[in-house]
């Protein structure tokens, strides 16, 4: 265990520690002043790097001891290898349906469109490969293809990592995939955005402590500490910058310190300077030991220097491969030398173009660059190459190293020994409605604008239908309010559509890397709407039970109305996983509840509907809060609701003197052979209910129902996920 310090590795260290972000600017000016080396033969990860930032005990002089090492050899790299890649999709031209063209369908074929024609590289830790092109080139197909984000049968050709086949599985947990497009909660800040991405990706063994000192070390590497109290924002509320909301996008999904990282245009949108320090950043990803692979459209001179591999291409085809040094070279060489004052990207990009607009394309330019690969990097004997660690052997030294993929145990099959999921399955749940309830709170309108229309709804139904009487008018009206209250349920759950719709994308991001189940998502979000339901019930069953002078009991009431909110809710949560265009879910909600109020039972019984529509009698949601009311009102046989002279109310009747309707019922008793008086009652609860057609299925039937009716919504709205929520193209 001797110790050594000479110089070179010492300015090897201080060039390493420049590197780290967590150092004052003026610190690492002085480190960089007093030796300046930008390469190393091995780097370092994540973990290491905040552990050298959070616990070394001297900054300026380290005693590195030879067995203590903590660098992976440079002779084990991870190299991911793309051999072969092609992707084609049909054409489709025809408007009207193809029943329409019977004639030609035999005869004609869908036209073919190739987006990747034979694509082969590779990229390699440590170093950032960039796929560049103009736009329709390929550069976003070719990113989605090595993420394994493309569905179909359409897809040939292989993806290796150290030259054994990398299963879908696998690349999933050892990947990251950052879109395009920022997919962050508006309400949370920068500090919460990464915390909770921290809570997803690390494992649950990992101290809460470890955790958030990783979330602190990550928002100095990205260059976010001024911003990190700040909320992100959207288009209603200002928030960070567009760099720091894509560095932001970046943070969370390397929090786990991916083995391999795909971005899809992460400069776009941004300007010169910001787009250069996302850039640098991810500069600094690949330097912890890291592949990095992101498509661009065209870098600047700055963010050209950055990157250590470039992939060219045009219509589908490779038109360059290799070093951005070796554009001159192969330009040169291809009889079309990039002049001295020009920028050699831009050069390049630019005649690329005109190949493109000319009849033969640039398949010269791609058949040149094969010989031109062959000729520059010829195919290395296997047997002159040492010999290289299995990726199993791979992984698990990068995890022992720092990496922090949970590592694989002694299983032979590699899928099955690095666990799936970081964290249990209670422990999403727990975190997934800690994040809800944090946005809800930092929403308060949404809620609020729910609450107020539920208020105001009851209290006018309040005042209409105050103090209703026992009488044939009176049953007429409380038929009138229950159709409405039961209705009025489920329509202000239409409220809650945008929940799902505005966080679907991030739900696909989240999800599409295993960053949490969707059964833990699904249930989450079924427990803490709860809570809201309950506080929404009870303000409409105190609002209007009392005032409209109701019986049989408030507690069975608020029930009702508490299984309608929640099956009402998981039915339209249901439908937000189905149709992901916000105004044609509004227009398929309302008029789907429009038609379960048609076939309820209350503007026509049940025995009055034809046949053929009985069943959506039965599968109307309505139907059953609807009955269940009525039953809870009218299910006392002593109660009556109309007595002797009533009998006349709502005929021509009605205005004849009270006298006159007393001889009237003395008449009528003598025809019938009973006595009928001016007080005897002729219509109890139970005949209206028999008269409505509302005794088929009894009340606490009607209550299972709807509750079940919203538990099966839910599981809909679950398998609604995992079949259309893959992230994938078709």
């Amino acid at each position: 265990m001797v110790s050594f310090l000479q110089s070179g590795e010492e300015c090897d260290n201080i060039s390493m520690a420049s590197d780290l972000p967590f150092l004052a600017p003026s610190q690492s000016m002085e480190l960089q002043q007093f030796c300046r080396n930008p390469k190393r033969s091995s780097s370092q990860t994540l973990r290491q790097l905040f552990q050298r930032a959070a616990g070394s005990p001297s900054e300026h002089h380290q005693v590195i001891r030879v067995h203590e090492s903590p660098f992976r050899p440079a002779s084990v790299p991870f190299v991911l290898s793309f051999h072969d890649l092609t992707y084609n999709v049909k054409v489709r031209r025809r408007i009207l349906p193809s029943c329409f063209s019977r004639a030609r369908r035999s005869s004609e074929k869908s036209p073919v469109k190739v987006l990747l024609n034979g694509i082969s590289g590779e990229a390699r830790e440590g170093e950032i490969t960039a796929v560049l092109g103009a736009s329709g080139s390929g550069k976003s197909t070719l990113i989605d293809t090595l993420a394994n984000r493309i569905a179909g049968d359409s897809l040939t050709g292989a993806v290796t990592m150290n030259g054994e086949a990398l299963e879908s599985k696998l690349l999933k947990v050892i990947s990251a995939y950052v879109m395009q497009d920022d997919l962050l909660f508006p309400m949370l800040t920068v500090e919460e955005t990464l915390t909770f991405a921290a809570e997803f990706r690390l494992p649950a063994t990992m101290p809460r402590s470890r955790k958030k000192s990783r979330v602190q070390a990550l928002i100095d590497q990205l260059g976010l500490r001024s911003a990190a109290a700040t909320v992100i924002g959207d288009e209603s509320r200002r928030g960070v910058s567009g760099g720091e909301r894509r560095r932001v996008s970046i943070g969370a999904d390397i929090i786990h310190d991916p083995i391999v990282l795909f971005l899809d245009e992460p400069t776009s949108g941004l300007d010169s300077t910001s787009a250069h320090m996302v850039v640098k950043v991810l500069q600094r990803i690949a330097q912890t030991g890291s592949i990095v692979v992101m498509s661009i459209h065209q870098p600047s001179y700055r963010i050209l220097g950055l990157l250590n591999r470039l992939i060219v291409l045009s219509h589908g085809q490779t038109v360059f491969t290799g070093s951005p040094s070796l554009l001159p070279q192969f330009f040169q060489e291809f009889g079309n030398p990039i002049p001295t004052n020009d920028d050699k990207i831009e050069f390049a990009l630019d005649y690329i173009r005109e190949l493109e607009c000319n009849p033969g394309g640039t398949d010269n330019l791609s058949d040149f660059n094969k010989k031109w690969q062959k000729k520059n990097n010829p195919p290395r004997n296997p047997n002159t190459i040492g010999p290289r660690m299995s990726l199993k052997d791979a992984i698990s030294a990068s995890i022992s190293m720092g990496k922090l993929v949970s590592g694989p145990n002694n299983n032979n099959n590699l899928e099955s020994s690095i666990p799936k999921y970081a964290n249990p399955f209670w422990k999403e749940m727990i975190v997934i409605s800690k994040r809800s309830i944090l946005n809800s709170t930092r929403s308060p309108e949404l809620f609020g604008a729910r609450f107020g229309a539920v208020l105001i709804t009851g209290i006018i139904l309040a005042t209409i239908f105050r103090k209703l009487e026992d009488s044939p008018k009176g049953v007429q009206e409380r038929l009138g309010f229950f159709a409405f209250a039961m209705s009025t349920t489920f329509y202000t759950c239409a409220e809650a559509i945008p929940v799902f719709l505005l966080e679907r994308y991030i739900f696909m991001r989240e999800t599409a890397y295993n960053a949490y189940r969707r059964s833990s998502y699904v249930i989450s979000h079924a427990i803490i709407s709860i809570p809201a339901l309950l506080i929404l019930s009870a303000a409409f069953a105190a609002t209007t039970y009392w005032a409209v002078g109701l019986s049989g009991g408030f507690f069975f009431f608020f029930t009702f109305v508490l299984a309608s909110f929640w099956a009402g809710s998981s039915f339209v949560t249901f439908l937000s996983g189905v149709i992901f265009n916000l105004m044609m879910a509004y227009t398929v909600v309302v008029a789907i509840l429009a038609y379960f109020v048609l076939f309820s039972g209350f503007f026509i019984t049940r025995d009055r509907i034809p046949s053929y529509w009985i069943w959506f009698h039965y599968a109307s949601l309505v139907k059953y809060p609807y009955q269940g009311v009525m039953q809870n009102e009218f299910d006392d046989s002593k109660r009556c609701f109309m007595r002797g002279v009533q009998v006349f109310d709502g005929t021509p009747l009605a205005g004849v003197p009270h006298s006159v309707k007393l001889n009237m019922l003395k008449s009528m008793s003598g025809t019938l052979g009973m006595n009928i008086t001016g007080s005897t009652c002729l219509t109890n609860g139970s005949d209206i209910l028999k008269r409505a057609g509302v005794s088929d299925v009894d009340k606490w039937n009607c209550l299972l129902i709807t509750i079940g009716l919203g538990f099966l919504f839910r599981v809909l709205f679950y398998f609604a996920l995992m079949i259309g929520s893959k992230n994938k193209r078709k």
